[in-house]
C-alpha cells in the first residue's frame, strides 16, 4: 500500500502535541503546554490521559509498564498504572528557563534528548546522552532542539535546530560518541520549521513541519522524496505503528493560532493517522 491522506483519529485539540511513540499496542504522546500524557488505543478508538508534574516533552519506555518522561525539571519514571511520576534526576537545574523537548532511544538503550529555551529566544539548549544513570552533554547552542533520530544501522544520529531550519547529521560511535557534525537538510523559506524527526527502516528521515501543513520524507543523501499534506498547519512529529509498522501517527499543535486560524483549522492539535509504503523501526527500551 502506498501513502494515504491523513485522517484525524482523535480531535483532542492539543496545544502542543508531541513525542508520539508506539508501545504495547498503543500510541503514546504528550501535550507539552498542558502538562498531559495521552494514550490512544486503535482497537477501541478510546483515549486515556494523565496529568504530569510539569511540561512533558517526550516518553521513552523502560519496560512494558513504565516510561522515562522528560519534563521541564528533569527525567522522571512514569508508571501509568498508578499515574505516579518519580524524579530520577534533575537536568539543568542552573537553567530555570529551559525545559526538555524531544527524545529517542538508540539500539543500545541509550536515551538521547534535547533541552530548549521555553521562551524560544535564547540559544541555551543542549543535546544530551543518558545511559545507565550517566548524563553527558553532547552538543550545544540551540534555541529549540528537536529529535534526535537514529539510522537503522545505528551509525548516524540526526538532530534538529528548529529555528535555524536545519537538520544535522552526526557519526554515532559504538561507544555513544558523536563526531563529524554536518548539515543534512535546510528547510526552505515558506515551508515551515522542521520539528520532530524519525527515521524509517530504509534509513529515510521523516520530519514534521511546524507551520508548513505537511510532513516530509528525505533520503539519506538529503534528497526530498515525499511530502504528506495535512489539513492543519503545525505538524510536530510522526511515529510508525501497528503490527507491520506502516501505520503512521502524527501529533499536531494549536499553539500560536489565533481565533480565525483555529476556526479555519478545527482539527488543529488532533492526532492524525496515515499509511506509509515503507515501515518504520521498532521502538527500543532505555537500558536499566
Amino acid at each position: 500500500m502506498g501513502l494515504t491522506s491523513p485522517i484525524c483519529v482523535w480531535p483532542l485539540g492539543c496545544e502542543l502535541g508531541e513525542g508520539p511513540l508506539w508501545w504495547e499496542s498503543a500510541l503514546w504522546f504528550t501535550d507539552i503546554k498542558r502538562k498531559t500524557v495521552h494514550r490512544f488505543d486503535p482497537e477501541t478508538g478510546n483515549g486515556d490521559s494523565w496529568q504530569a508534574p510539569s511540561e512533558v516533552g517526550f516518553l521513552a519506555p523502560l519496560d512494558a509498564h513504565r516510561f522515562i518522561a522528560g519534563a521541564k525539571t528533569g527525567l522522571y519514571e512514569f508508571a501509568p498504572a498508578t499515574g505516579d511520576f518519580t524524579l530520577i534526576r534533575q537536568v539543568e537545574p542552573d537553567r530555570p528557563f529551559n525545559r526538555l523537548n524531544d527524545g529517542a532511544v538508540d539500539p543500545q538503550g541509550r536515551l538521547w534528548f534535547g533541552s530548549m529555551d521555553d521562551g524560544e529566544s535564547q540559544p541555551g539548549g543542549q543535546l544530551y546522552r543518558f545511559h545507565r544513570g550517566s548524563l553527558a552533554p553532547m552538543d550545544s547552542g540551540y534555541v529549540i532542539t528537536n529529535g534526535p533520530a537514529i539510522s537503522p544501522d545505528g551509525r548516524t544520529l540526526y538532530h534538529t535546530d528548529t529555528l535555524q531550519k536545519r537538520i544535522y547529521a552526526f557519526d554515532l560511535g559504538v561507544d555513544g560518541s558523536l563526531a563529524n557534525k554536518r548539515l543534512f537538510v535546510t528547510i526552505e523559506e515558506g515551508a515551515g520549521y522542521p520539528d520532530g524527526p524519525v527515521v524509517d527502516s530504509e534509513g529515510c528521515l521523516w520530519t514534521g513541519l511546524f507551520g508548513g501543513w505537511a510532513a516530509r520524507r528525505y533520503a539519506p543523501s538529503g534528497q526530498l522524496l515525499e511530502s504528506v499534506s495535512f489539513p492543519t498547519a503545525n505538524i510536530t512529529k510522526l511515529a510508525f505503528a501497528g503490527p507491520d509498522l506502516t501505520t503512521v501517527y502524527a501529533t499536531t499543535a494549536s499553539k500560536g493560532l489565533d481565533a480565525a486560524a483555529l476556526a479555519a483549522q478545527p482539527l488543529a492539535g488532533g492526532l492524525f493517522q496515515f499509511q506509509a509504503s515503507v515501515p518504520g523501526q521498532p521502538q527500543f527500551c532505555v537500558a536499566a
